[in-house]
């Protein structure tokens, strides 16, 4: 089909269409199978979750095969390839393991969870939408490697460890599977016909699970299903969010900057998308989605450039879209999350976890590696307090409320007495990715020789930390709270920094090139 002679599908479409549609089916079966994993039913994850995600994905895969349409006339082009769309995978798993599974943890019933995870996802949509307007200042003024360095964490020890680890918790279907797609997607190997070497692992796996008895096919879930139009349960959810700002707005803030690196990216391969636009967009249609009980936010894929030199067009994205919304309303999802092992599903993310971590540290200079390094740490804080909590948990022990920093309950002596340092890591844990961005920011200035940048940086740690963003399990301020002496201490740290940046100088000896390694 073409209209002044610019094709709305072609053939070189549809390895968009393999690319867009299968790598979200990926991240469809980790939410479902993270969901099921603290015992949402399946009437809130198939009945509400997954067709609101597929709506919001429906619209942005629309929305950009429009943006892509309105290039192609603007610049008389007719090689235009649209923006890929998809769940943000790195928010997929902050909103899954930093606010769905600490709500659970606290006590809520599922229809609770799902309530205050739809406002997150509504509020993060509002927020990737004033990224539209804001996003480039606050692009200019974090560091990257600060950024990178966070999602790198994440990336690290929720999905590179996990996914690793359910490869060796089942190694004779898991290995063969992880082997042939790390030859395709890090050794370059690649079949005749340009087949994705990730399809062929995600195919096999699927085939040799079913040889092997690990499949038990469902299509209970198949059927229409009516939207469920979640406005109320937002609105009540709002309330229950409070305490998990100061992590989901972080991530919506590097959400927007994805978005932005990624737009940035189609504009270097030869589309000159507005970012702006697509921020917008993106927000509008995560709101969207969430209005229809989706509870993770959309963003513009990576992957852009290799569409346009594989022939894309703007097809792939309006064909995409409309298959996500035909899947949302008969009910598709169960009987291909029933298809797939959670092992294989794993090998996607231990995949996407690898990427990240290499260009937190590739894409960013040299010098500033020590800012991502340390910008890991707290996450590693994060996921060493939830193995123990949910170990002990599993025999009875429960002590959420008694592992805080200024707890003297026998449990954290006992700890104490063996060397477990576990007033750091509690204190660490606690808005892991604020602190991240914010230690990552400073080292970098360090690094530049601007420790009056670094003494702003820490200045808004302090301010952060004083009203309960970072180092405490819920916002609030006072003498008495946890999270005031860390205040105290990123303050006394500024005051550092300003003092030595203003007596350089006079009292300090600065060598012009100085390499740390």
């Amino acid at each position: 089909m073409k209209t002044n002679n610019i094709s709305l599908f072609k053939r070189e479409d549809v390895g968009g269409v393999v690319y867009a549609f299968v790598g979200n089916l990926v991240n469809y079966i980790i939410i479902i199978y993270a969901l099921k994993g603290i015992g949402w039913t399946d009437d809130i994850i198939y009945g509400r979750v997954v067709p609101g995600l597929s709506i919001g994905l429906m619209a942005s895969g629309i929305v950009y095969a429009v943006m892509g349409w309105n290039l192609a006339k603007k610049t008389g082009k007719n090689d235009v390839t649209a923006l890929p769309s998809g769940v943000s995978t790195p928010a997929m798993f902050v909103y899954l393991y930093g606010v769905i599974y600490p709500l659970s943890y606290a006590g809520l019933a599922p229809e609770e969870c799902w309530t205050a995870a739809v406002a997150a996802c509504f509020l993060g949509g509002a927020i990737e939408l004033l990224g539209g307007f804001v996003g480039p200042y606050i692009r200019k003024y974090v560091p990257r490697a600060a950024m990178l360095g966070n999602v790198a964490g994440i990336g690290l020890v929720w999905m590179a460890t996990v996914g690793l680890f359910e490869v060796y918790h089942d190694p004779i279907l898991g290995m063969p599977v992880l082997l042939i797609a790390l030859i395709g997607l890090i050794g370059g190997y690649v079949f005749k016909k340009k087949i994705p070497m990730l399809l062929v692992s995600v195919v096999f796996g699927v085939v040799y699970a079913i040889c092997l008895g690990r499949v038990n096919v469902d299509t209970s879930t198949i059927g229409f299903v009516v939207p469920f139009f979640s406005g109320a349960h937002i609105i009540a959810g709002f309330k229950m969010i409070v305490p998990y700002l100061g992590i989901i707005i972080p991530i919506e803030v590097y959400n927007f900057i994805e978005t932005m690196d990624n737009v940035e990216s189609s504009i270097a391969a030869g589309d000159e998308y507005n970012v702006g636009h697509a921020q917008i967009a993106d927000g509008c249609c995560t709101m969207l989605s969430a209005l229809f009980g989706g509870i993770i936010p959309n963003t513009v894929w990576l992957g852009h450039p290799g569409l346009k030199k594989s022939g894309s067009g703007i097809g792939f994205s309006w064909v995409t879209g409309l298959l996500f919304g035909a899947s949302a309303l008969f009910g598709v999802y169960g009987f291909f999350d029933s298809l797939m092992p959670a092992v294989i599903a794993s090998i996607t993310f231990l995949w996407c976890a690898i990427l990240m971590v290499v260009q937190s540290f590739t894409d960013v200079p040299r010098r500033h590696g020590a800012a991502v390094a340390i910008a890991l740490i707290p996450h590693i804080a994060d996921v060493l307090y939830t193995y123990v909590r949910d170990a002990l948990g599993s025999f009875g022990i429960f002590i959420e409320e008694g592992l805080t920093m200024n707890s003297s309950d026998q449990f954290s002596q006992a700890m104490l007495d063996y060397g477990v340092t576990w007033h750091g890591v509690y204190a660490m844990r606690s808005g892991a990715i604020l602190t991240s961005i914010m230690w990552g920011a400073a080292v970098v200035f360090i690094i530049d020789r601007r420790l009056d940048k670094a003494a702003y940086a820490l200045v808004i740690a302090s301010v952060l930390s004083f009203f309960g963003f970072m180092h405490s399990t819920g916002l609030g301020c006072g003498l008495n709270t946890m999270n005031f002496p860390y205040a105290v201490g990123y303050l006394i740290s500024a005051v550092i920094c300003f003092i030595i940046h203003k007596t350089q100088k006079k009292l300090m000896d600065v060598p012009r090139r100085y390499d740390y390694v």
